[in-house]
């Protein structure tokens, strides 16, 4: 892939990934912040929304990344499992840190088990920023 083949897909990926997170934002607001407990969301409907949204961005940007990096990606119909994007990230553990913590906290505890603190929902979405920058175009910067 040339350098100009990576810079258009990182033009493309990048502000999509980042659309799907504002999106979550938006899911966010919608939540609401609890008036007896202003630590936790009010809302646990929209803050597992916000946190799906969230988490799929990033698969937007680490597949762009990955291509990038001349990971073969599955074909389309067949299911990437969090196996096949730990291996693929194994060597860059930065990176590979970051996506576990988006897993961990966007996916598990986020969407599956419904968390409202607010602070952990933001160290979610901070680990996604993370990984969304690293395809972040040269002329966003």
């Amino acid at each position: 892939m040339t350098l100009q083949d990576q810079q258009n897909l990182k033009q493309k990926n990048y502000p999509e990934a980042m659309r799907y997170l504002a999106n979550a934002k938006d899911y966010l607001q919608k939540a609401g912040k609890d008036e007896k407990d202003v630590s936790h969301y009010k809302d646990k409907k929209y803050v597992r929304t916000a946190c799906g949204t969230a988490y799929n961005g990033v698969f937007v940007a680490l597949d762009a990344l990955l291509e990038i990096k001349g990971v073969e990606l599955p074909k389309k119909k067949t299911r990437r499992t969090i196996d096949f994007y730990r291996e693929a990230l194994n060597k860059d553990r930065k990176l590979l840190n970051s996506f576990n913590s988006v897993y961990n906290t966007l996916h598990l505890n986020g969407y599956y088990d419904g968390e409202t603190k607010i602070k952990t929902i933001e160290s979610g979405f901070e680990s996604a920023i993370e990984v969304i920058n690293r395809i972040k175009p040269a002329e966003a910067l």
